[in-house]
């Protein structure tokens, strides 16, 4: 990896979803997508400096980190960023299910042809 591929908070582009990207949660070993969310900069920041995932929530107008009420925490291993700069990836290792259903991953059902 050379420096053009290391990017900044700064360079992160908040600007084309109301000051949000869009966040995939993977985990890190089985590579599954867990989620996906949304992140302002207060939350990227939060998760940079405390290493388990934060988002935004959208419906409740608030920062949360994920886990906060469930126990379901996820460590962040590692974070990529797009092309665009206008999404991101967190490599997590969950500590439970990530979805509200009690499944590992939200993407569990198969859209009907």
């Amino acid at each position: 990896m050379n420096s053009k591929d290391e990017v900044q908070i700064e360079n992160l582009d908040f600007s084309r979803l109301n000051g949000l990207v869009t966040v995939v949660v993977q985990d890190i070993r089985t590579k599954e997508v867990l989620m996906v969310a949304f992140a302002n900069k207060e939350a990227i920041k939060k998760t940079i400096e405390e290493g388990v995932a934060y988002f935004w929530s959208r419906s409740r107008n608030r920062l949360w980190m994920k886990g906060e009420s469930s126990g379901n925490i996820q460590r962040v291993e590692r974070i990529l960023v797009d092309c665009d700069a206008d999404a991101v990836i967190y490599l997590v290792t969950p500590m439970g299910p990530a979805c509200h259903t009690g499944r590992m991953s939200c993407f569990y059902r198969t859209l009907k042809p």
